[in-house]
Formats: C-alpha cells, sequence, structure tokens
C-alpha cells in the first residue's frame, strides 16, 4: 500500500544547485536540509524550485553550490501559520539524489505525475489575449494518513477538460513544476514580492473514465 501511494506523486528533476545547504529541522536524529535548484525550460526561462533532503541521502558538508544533480522525490506541502493565516508551502522532497559530473541534459529535466482527488471548484477564466486556463488544486494521499494539496494549472483544451471536474473526482495529471513570482499587498506600504510553485499540466485524465471504459 505504501509503494502505491509513493507512486501516486512521483518527481524527476535535473538542475544547477543554486544555495548551500541550510538546516530545516531533524526528526528522530535524522537532519532535513532545504536548498533551491535552477531547472531548465525549453524557452530561455528557467525555473527555481525548493529542495528538501535528509542527511542521510547526501554529505551537506560538501559544497554543491553551482554542480547540476539529479533528484527524484515527490511533491509534498505543509501549512505554515503567517499573519495570523494558513499558508501552503511546496517542496520537492528527495528520495534519491546524485551529483551529475558534466551539465549535459539528455532527457526531460523536469517531470512530475500525480494521482490524487480535486478538493476545490475548478476555477476557469481567460487572458486578456483570449488564452483559456483552469487552476486545480489536488490532495495526494501520503503515507501515514496525511495528504498534500498541490496547485496545477491547465491551458487550452486541457483547461477545457478541467474545468467540468468535480470535487472529489479522481484524477491523474503529468506536466512540470513551474516558479513564477508575484506580489502580495497588504496596505498601500507593505507590498512583499513572492514565489508561487504549481504544477504546469501537459496531460490529464479522469480515472473513473479509463476503468469505465477498461470495464467496457
Amino acid at each position: 500500500m505504501t509503494d502505491k501511494i509513493i507512486r501516486n506523486n512521483q518527481v524527476n528533476l535535473i538542475g544547477k544547485v543554486l544555495t548551500d545547504f541550510e538546516f530545516s529541522h531533524e526528526v528522530f536524529g535524522e537532519g532535513f536540509y532545504t536548498f533551491e535548484i535552477e531547472v531548465p525550460r525549453l524557452s530561455e526561462a528557467v525555473d527555481v524550485i525548493p529542495v528538501l533532503v535528509s542527511d542521510r541521502l547526501i554529505n551537506v558538508d560538501e559544497k554543491v553550490k553551482g554542480k547540476f544533480i539529479d533528484i527524484k522525490g515527490q511533491f509534498r506541502s505543509y501549512n505554515r501559520q503567517e499573519n495570523g493565516r494558513n499558508r501552503l508551502l511546496l517542496t520537492v522532497f528527495v528520495r534519491e539524489i546524485s551529483v551529475l559530473e558534466d551539465e549535459k541534459i539528455n532527457r526531460n529535466p523536469n517531470y512530475i505525475y500525480l494521482d490524487g482527488y480535486v478538493c476545490k471548484n475548478p476555477v476557469y477564466r481567460t487572458t486578456p489575449f483570449g488564452r483559456e486556463i483552469t487552476d486545480l488544486l489536488i490532495a495526494v494521499n501520503r503515507p501515514y494518513n496525511k495528504s498534500d494539496y498541490i496547485p496545477c494549472i491547465s491551458w487550452g483544451r486541457n483547461s477545457r477538460f478541467a474545468k467540468e471536474f468535480s470535487v472529489g473526482q479522481n484524477i491523474r495529471v503529468w506536466g512540470r513544476i513551474q516558479s513564477r513570482t508575484y506580489q502580495k499587498k497588504y496596505d498601500e506600504d507593505n507590498i512583499v514580492t513572492r514565489i508561487a510553485y504549481e504544477v504546469s499540466v501537459s496531460k490529464m485524465e479522469v480515472v473513473e473514465e479509463e476503468n469505465e471504459e477498461a470495464n467496457g
């Protein structure tokens, strides 16, 4: 059962380490450290993605900043209290990590697969240029009766498909993790620049429909 839950949330990233390891927390003597990596897109742009790794998987005293690494893991969410409100924090939790000898990337550097449940009504909108977008929030089961809540964004025909989803529906999505900068305005004199993380969906399917086709 645990293996199935782990397979429901799969991330594979290749990118350049941007920051040094920073201590996050400790669980039963196992230390966890955060850092950021820069993952290239097909365009000239890059995504800067936060990562959480155990000191049992890599020597955190080793200087890997500026090196390229290969990560396999899961996209996880955590709640943190800020100004009396919950804020959803997202990070890649590492299960396997290796430092690459060269910078050549010979496969997709940013891949994610999720099998989860729609937990909010989809939000459909169009941009000023007429591009269709649907925002989703997906709950993905994690071991020990926990769940990760992952924001996803779909475009075009995927957007039209996703806007019909209902809360509780089991769906699968494939895509990439993307980062984007936005400004949070608290009042006229207090504007904070933040980075949001979400899954940009390239493919999606409804699990129930697949099962019905198999049974038919």
